[in-house]
């Protein structure tokens, strides 16, 4: 499935009502971290049916940032049925990331 972008116009429809759990991408363009996590991020998305991806710019959407208590980037934050199950702050290799997801 394709990484889908999220915004705070679609983040009620592809993240809270979504009927799979949702791995969400905090990152910025100027992020060299962010840059790294990324590709891991969209194999995820391509291998993984079950969920859902999500990428969330932090400098376009700053009231989701805000909403969610971002400090730093990359952040991960897994939701399921509108709750958040996981968070995680920083660069992770894949099966880290997987781990985070369940």
């Amino acid at each position: 499935m394709a990484v889908i972008e999220i915004t705070k116009e679609n983040y009620e429809t592809e993240v809270l009502k979504s009927d799979k759990p949702v791995l969400l991408d905090f990152w910025a363009p100027w992020c060299g971290p962010c840059r790294m996590l990324s590709p891991i991020v969209d194999e995820i998305s391509e291998e993984r049916g079950d969920i859902k991806v999500g990428k969330i710019n932090v400098d376009e959407q700053e009231a989701l940032a805000a909403q969610f208590g971002v400090m730093s980037i990359p952040m991960l934050v897994v939701m399921d049925k509108g709750e958040i199950t996981n968070t995680s702050v920083g660069y992770k290799p894949k099966k880290d990331v997987l781990k985070i997801i369940g």
